[in-house]
């Protein structure tokens, strides 16, 4: 069964793949491992499975083997949990969900780069004036930082800026390692692919910088935080791949519309609503959502529109990937767990 569910986010990564391949080879570009400074990739994806295999094995491991009034026996444990809990068909699901997860995300970030070469337009100004428009005039960026003030807000928000890029790697792992649900691990790696082809195809379709690098004047009262120097960082890679894309071993990563910041999480969101997890944690995650889109728009990535664009994109891939997993009915997204003894969460 899981064969299936992971056929159409199979197939989303191999048209990602090739169409990456198809811009760089028509626009003479590099097609890039975007994380390559943190080793190559058949590097780090073992070394994220074995990493997630210790985690969801060796805390159960320990805890009966202390139960047992036996430490020394952990070694046993581990042998005993990874027989009951990593049979060869979950081998195979999380590999497959990882692998196909892992090409879709290489392919968004080359696509990514490749923007500027394809499409030169810029809609900044666009969605700037339909920001003011929403908020009477006002830069919504200015109002949040006349109302939150410029010093411990900014580190505030960055913080939960920051804290975003740890969200996907967990929520992979909660999919495909330590659940046994089939039907909601693979409803989730989905979402958050056809998140990323959709994002994709917005960043063509409507190239945009963001208020940070468009109207730059606007955060210059920030205090200095660590996504002040990401934001450096970025424009400063961005210059060196429009300078000479082959001079340089990184990828453009600045795109403003749609936000897949506020995308992915409203995906996460709505589909841990709907799996009807713990409501605490269906709370955490609705409130991180809501701060997501103020950081965003505090510090200057995404405007308004954007956040509104990466809602609706969001929601969106929760649909599709619903289709693609048979998690509906009658096209309505609804949880259905067909294997109730395979997709069981084993604690």
């Amino acid at each position: 069964m899981w064969r299936e569910r992971f056929r159409v986010a199979t197939a989303l990564a191999i048209a990602m793949t090739a169409a990456a391949l198809i811009v760089a080879v028509v626009e003479d570009l590099p097609f890039r491992d975007p994380d390559s400074l943190v080793g190559p990739t058949y590097v780090r994806l073992p070394i994220i499975l074995a990493l997630g295999y210790l985690t969801d094995v060796l805390p159960r491991a320990v805890s009966r083997a202390s139960r047992a009034g036996a430490l020394t026996g952990t070694w046993h444990q581990v042998v005993v949990v990874t027989r009951e809990r990593w049979p060869l068909e979950h081998v195979r699901f999380a590999l497959i969900g990882l692998g196909s997860w892992y090409l879709t995300y290489v392919s968004f970030r080359n696509l990514k780069s490749y923007v500027p070469y394809v499409n030169h337009d810029l809609f900044d100004d666009a969605f700037a004036k339909i920001d003011r428009f929403m908020f009477f005039g006002n830069d919504p960026a200015a109002l949040l930082q006349n109302v939150l003030g410029t010093g411990w807000a900014a580190h505030f928000m960055s913080f939960v800026y920051i804290a975003w890029i740890a969200v996907v790697p967990v929520t992979l792992a909660a999919a495909l390692v330590w659940s046994r649900n089939v039907s909601g691990g693979s409803w989730l790696v989905t979402a958050v692919a056809v998140d990323w082809a959709l994002g994709a195809a917005t960043y063509f379709a409507f190239p945009a910088v963001g208020p940070k690098y468009a109207q730059p004047d606007l955060f210059t009262k920030l205090e200095h935080t660590p996504v002040t120097s990401l934001q450096n960082l970025m424009i400063a890679e961005r210059a060196e791949v429009l300078s000479d894309p082959w001079a340089t071993e990184a990828v453009q990563t600045i795109a403003a519309f749609a936000s897949l910041h506020v995308g992915i999480t409203v995906t996460i969101c709505v589909i841990a609503h709907l799996l009807r997890l713990h409501v605490w944690v269906r709370a955490a995650l609705w409130s991180f959502l809501f701060l997501t889109v103020v950081s965003t728009v505090y510090l200057g990535w995404h405007y308004v529109a954007d956040a509104f664009g990466g809602l609706v994109l969001g929601v969106a891939g929760v649909w599709f990937a619903a289709l693609a997993t048979g998690n509906h009915l009658r096209g309505r997204p609804v949880y259905r767990q067909q294997e109730p003894k395979r997709e069981q969460v084993l604690i």
